[in-house]
This record gives structure tokens, sequence and C-alpha cells, in this order.
């Protein structure tokens, strides 16, 4: 059945009917109609109108390959003929998850060599959260399984994933979240520095709330701590320099172990296979999907390093977890050529020596004046732009999030696909952008503010 036998109203209709959208006020959706995104091809995405965006966020921060990968498709066709599914349970394995492990052992931080798949971010974290548990008991300290997350942090929205995230929204629809994880304040020096404190001193500020939890708690009683590198779907808040080395000085000290989440940040966001190597972070464990197959099959990794992976190996006996779908032969045949494309072009070379920087220029030259912006932050190919009412008070409009989604609403109107997060704008396109599509970008983003500005009364 081809969708193009349908319209645009008939398709919507049957959307509203039957399908239950991710994040979604649903009796909002239906009052205006599902956008219907019907193809893509390198950068850019079509809807059912013929409408042509510029992808600001790589799908949902994954497509980091592009659209239209023809080699990627046809990694998957071979794959589906020759053994489209088994499972790696019953002491069996399939070629394709062996060889990606080996594959990313080697891009990975060096502590990093073994790999456990599931199909989400979502999944990998709750994986991470049974495995750091799982390690403490086998060492003998079962009572040290309290997790300190932050507030605003985001890892996911399985239930075990919304409890380490810190989003109260998502809190609230719980009904109860696992117990012994705790929030502490982010790192976030827009909203949370005071008046004349330095980024540094944020930064060492920010970090030390994860140590007066711990010493609240009892080391003894503290099993880990989880963070994003860089905050994503929180609102791309980019840590001072000072936060991680004081993170992993106050981990140290106190046996505590260091949980990375780099669902967003992994396979060359930021300039560097992962975050971990581009910010100097040595962690416990990493979170890793999304751009490990561009988003063209789910899949997600969780790198264990080999403190944990010893104990479980040498002490576990039978792990009692895991996936129908973890190492999926088709996900990892996608992962293993996507992996070689990224390689092959030297995507995240560009994006640290050129795209990078240049992506943080022109967003900083052409959008810091602008009357309704009151910050611009940038990592590799990561962007955010704060609303605000007024740039010297930093106040906000009211209600809250309401002129984000204004800017939001005239970008992909002026052809540019970019999330509102609150007050915060946030990028994260394709790694395959060029000068000049970020040059585009600029300018759709430059007039979307001008309109919304507008329409606020700021122009």
């Amino acid at each position: 059945m081809s969708y193009q036998n349908f319209s645009l109203k008939q398709l919507q209709e049957i959307d509203a009917g039957h399908h239950l959208h991710p994040f979604t006020d649903h009796k909002e959706l239906r009052a205006v109609g599902s956008r219907m995104i019907v193809r893509a091809d390198g950068p850019y995405i079509y809807d059912s109108e013929g409408n042509e965006i510029l992808d600001g966020m790589a799908g949902l921060w994954c497509v980091n390959a592009g659209y239209g990968r023809t080699e990627l498709a046809e990694a998957a066709y071979e794959q589906m003929k020759e053994l489209p599914y088994y499972n790696s349970f019953f002491k069996c394995s399939t070629p394709t998850p062996v060889l990606l492990s080996k594959k990313l052992a080697e891009i990975a931080p060096a502590n990093m060599n073994q790999v456990f798949y599931g199909s989400s971010g979502s999944e990998a974290n709750d994986t991470a959260l049974r495995v750091v548990r799982r390690y403490w008991a086998l060492e003998g300290k079962p009572r040290k399984n309290r997790i300190i997350s932050r507030k605003m942090a985001y890892h996911g929205s399985t239930i075990a994933g919304a409890s380490l995230g810190g989003m109260s929204h998502m809190h609230e629809q719980l009904g109860g979240a696992v117990p012994n994880i705790v929030h502490v304040m982010p790192p976030y020096s827009f909203e949370l520095a005071e008046p004349g404190e330095s980024e540094h001193d944020f930064g060492i500020r920010a970090a030390r709330a994860v140590e007066d939890a711990i010493l609240e708690a009892g080391a003894e009683n503290v099993a880990a701590f989880i963070g994003e590198p860089i905050m994503g779907a929180g609102g791309v808040k980019i840590p001072p320099e000072s936060y991680w080395p004081e993170i992993q000085r106050i981990c140290r000290k106190y046996d505590v172990l260091l949980m990375l989440d780099e669902v967003i940040t992994g396979y060359g966001r930021t300039g560097e296979w992962f975050a971990a190597q581009a910010m100097g972070i040595e962690a416990d464990t990493i979170t890793t999907a999304k751009a490990l197959t561009s988003g063209y099959q789910p899949l997600s990794a969780l790198f264990i390093g080999d403190r944990i992976a010893r104990t479980l190996i040498d002490k576990g006996g039978e792990f009692f977890h895991g996936y129908t779908y973890s190492g999926h032969p088709v996900a990892c045949a996608v992962a293993l050529k996507n992996l070689e494309i990224i390689e092959r072009e030297g995507l995240v070379d560009r994006v640290r020596s050129d795209t990078g920087p240049y992506f943080r220029k022109t967003l900083m030259e052409r959008l810091s004046g602008h009357p309704i912006v009151g910050q611009v932050r940038t990592v590799g190919l990561l962007g955010a732009i704060e609303i605000v009412a007024d740039k010297e008070t930093r106040e906000r409009f009211q209600p809250s999030g309401s002129a984000a989604v204004k800017v939001r609403d005239h970008a992909i109107a002026q052809g540019l696909m970019m999330r509102a997060t609150d007050d915060t704008m946030i990028l994260s396109p394709p790694l395959i952008w060029t000068r000049e599509t970020i040059d585009i970008a600029a300018a759709r983003i430059e007039r979307a503010l001008d309109l919304a500005a507008a329409d606020l009364g700021r122009m």
C-alpha cells in the first residue's frame, strides 16, 4: 500500500484515528494534523506538500551521515537476504555484532572493550543501571546502589530511563520512579550562575553539588554518577571547562562509578568519535545509540569499562538481562557500513577542524546581537540559542517557552527544522553539513528570529 494513494487529509485522519505519538499533546495534534515527512536526501527532508526543509536536528540527533545513503540500504538488504535475524541468547552469535564490537572497541576510549547491544538509548541506560548495581553487589557492596543524576537531564523515557533523567514533568507521569536515584543542579550557568561568578567557579560549584549528594548519602551507599557530557534534550547545556575534571576528581575520591550518556554526542558530533575523548572524560560505562546507524536502523551499544567487565565476567555467573533484538544482525550490518562512511569521508575530522569552528563563528557573529537572543553556544555541530525578553536581565517571555515555539514555527516555515526546548532553540545537524549549508541555516534562523521578535513586539 503506497501513501501516494492517499491525500494529506486522509493520512492525517488515519494518523489521528490510530497513531499515538511520543511526547505529544494528542488533542492539540489532532486539531491541526501531523506534518507528513515523505522523503529525504542529503541534508534535506521533504513533506507531502513538496516543501524542502533543511534538517537542523539530524532527524532526532541521529542522522549523522545524512539521508539517502544507498550503501546503508544495500547493507541492510544484503544482510536480510543472508540472515535477517537470529538472537544472541543460548551461547549463539552472528557475524555482524561480532565485527561491530571489534570496530567499536577500536574507536572507543582505551578502557572500553566490551559492548552490550539494545535497540535504543533508553534500553541502553536501563542496562547501564542494571550493570552498575550488579557490579557493586558482586563486589560485596550491595548497599552501594544510589545513583546521582542531574535536574533537566534526559536519559530516556522507559521507567528506568525517565527515573535516571531529571525532567520533573516526566517524573510526574511515572506513578512511581525507580528508587534510590537523586538529582542535583545541572551545569547551566546561563540561568544558575550567581552575579559576578566566573564560568570556572560556577563549574566547580555545580560539580560539588555531586559531592554534597555523596556526602549526604554516605559514599558507601553511592554506586555512580550519570551525566551527558553536554546535556542535549535539556537544551544543549555545555558545562564550563572546570566541571568534568572536578566531577572525575570527586568520583575517584569516593570510589563512585562514572556513567556517561553519549546517546547524542557519540559518533562524531563533538569533533571526536566520542565526547569522552573530546572533553577528557574517563568513564566506567558509555551509553551510545542514535548516530551509531545514523538512524537507519534502531540500535544501541553500551560500552562497559574493563573494571566492571572483569567483575561481571569473573564473578557474575549468568546475567539475567537482555533483549530479543540485542545485536540484531541487520542493525549491526548497517552500523558497520555507517561507521565506514563516516570514517571514509572524514566527517569527524571535518567537524573538528572545519565545520564545527565555522558553525560556532557563524552563529555567534550573526545571531548573538539579535534583540531576543540572550546567548549562543556551540560545541562541534551542537548549538543552542537562548531566547530572552531582555538581554541585560535575561528575563524570559511569558508564558515560559512560548517565544521559542514562535521561533521554531517561523524557522520551519522558512525551511529549517529546529527544536524548541523550554526557552532554548537547539540545533544538531547532520555531519555532512558544509559551510554553505551553515550559511543557509544561519540566514533562515535570522529571519525566524526577526519574525518572532515582531510577533512579540520586540522589532
